[in-house]
C-alpha cells in the first residue's frame, strides 16, 4: 500500500520538516506529491524506489522528485532535516532521484529554514533566504551511491544475491553461470539499463553495504574482510578512491 502526503505551499516555497530515527526504524512505501530533500545529519538512510536503491551516508541528502514511491530503512541514530518543495516553485529542480552533497552553506540554511515565517514580504530577508536555498538545491553535486536495478527478473534475482552475500567472489564466470549466459551477455544486459558494468556494480553494492555496516560501528577490517577485501588496506583504497577519503576519517563527527 502507498501512501500519499500533500503539504501546502500558499506562502513559501518549501516547508522544513525535523524527525528523528532510531537504529532500526523504518517507513513503509510513500509518495509526496511534492518535491523532497532528505538531509542526514547522522547516520545512514538506505532509500528504495521502483529503480534501484539509494544509501545517504551522514551529512549528505537525497533529493526526491515530486510523486517518486519510496521506503526508508534506517541504520544507526538518525537525524533527519527535510525540506519539502513545491515542484513550481523552480523550473529547473533536479528531475531525477540522487544522493548529494550538501555544502556547508546549504546545510546552514536548512537548518536556518526552521525559523523563516509562512507568510513574507517581497524582497525582505526572508524570500531572499528561500531563493538562497532554492538555488543551492540547484546546484548540489552528485554522489555515486545508487545501485540501480537491471530490468530482466533473472538478473534481477542474481543482484539481490550479490547484495545478501556480498563478500562473496562474484566473478563474471560464476555469475554468467547462475544466469545461463556468457560473461559478454551479462556484462550487456547489466550495462545497458544501469549504465554500470557487471564488475562495476558488484563494487557499488560492496560500497554501499560498507557505509551501512560501518554507520553501525563495525570495525574497518572487519567490515573489509566481510565484503571480500583481502586486507584493510585493499578496503581503505577502494573507499578512498570513490570517496576521497579514508574510512576512519569518513565517519568522524
Amino acid at each position: 500500500m502507498t501512501t500519499t502526503s500533500t503539504f501546502s505551499f500558499t506562502h513559501r516555497p518549501l516547508v522544513p520538516f525535523a524527525h528523528d530515527y532510531a537504529h532500526g526504524d523504518s517507513e513503509p512505501w510513500h509518495q509526496h506529491d511534492c518535491a523532497q530533500l532528505l538531509h542526514s545529519l547522522s547516520g545512514v538512510v538506505r532509500v528504495d524506489t521502483a529503480s534501484g536503491c539509494w544509501v545517504v551516508p551522514p551529512g549528505r541528502g537525497v533529493w526526491l522528485p515530486a510523486g517518486t514511491r519510496h521506503a526508508l530503512r534506517i541504520t544507526g541514530n538518525v537525524a533527519a532535516r527535510t525540506l519539502f518543495i513545491d515542484p513550481l516553485a523552480r523550473a529547473d529542480l533536479p528531475a531525477t532521484c540522487q544522493i548529494v552533497q550538501i555544502s556547508p552553506l546549504l546545510r546552514e540554511l536548512i537548518l536556518a529554514s526552521f525559523a523563516l515565517p509562512e507568510s513574507y514580504s517581497p524582497g525582505s530577508r526572508e524570500e531572499r533566504v528561500y531563493e538562497l536555498i532554492l538555488d543551492e538545491i540547484r546546484i548540489m553535486p552528485v554522489l555515486p551511491f545508487h545501485l540501480p536495478e537491471p530490468e530482466s527478473e533473472s538478473l534481477q534475482r542474481l543482484c539481490q544475491q550479490i547484495r545478501q552475500s556480498p563478500g562473496e567472489s562474484w566473478s563474471g564466470k560464476l555469475a554468467a553461470s547462475q544466469t545461463s549466459m556468457s560473461e559478454r551477455t551479462l556484462n550487456r544486459h547489466i550495462q545497458q539499463p544501469t549504465g554500470l558494468s557487471y564488475g562495476e556494480w558488484v563494487r557499488r553494492a560492496r560500497l554501499m553495504e560498507a557505509l551501512l555496516r560501518l554507520a553501525q560501528g563495525q570495525p574497518v577490517l572487519r567490515v573489509a574482510l566481510d565484503l571480500g577485501y583481502g586486507s584493510h588496506s585493499a578496503f581503505t583504497a577502494m573507499f578512498r578512491r570513490v570517496m576521497g577519503i579514508s574510512p576512519s576519517d569518513y565517519f568522524k563527527d
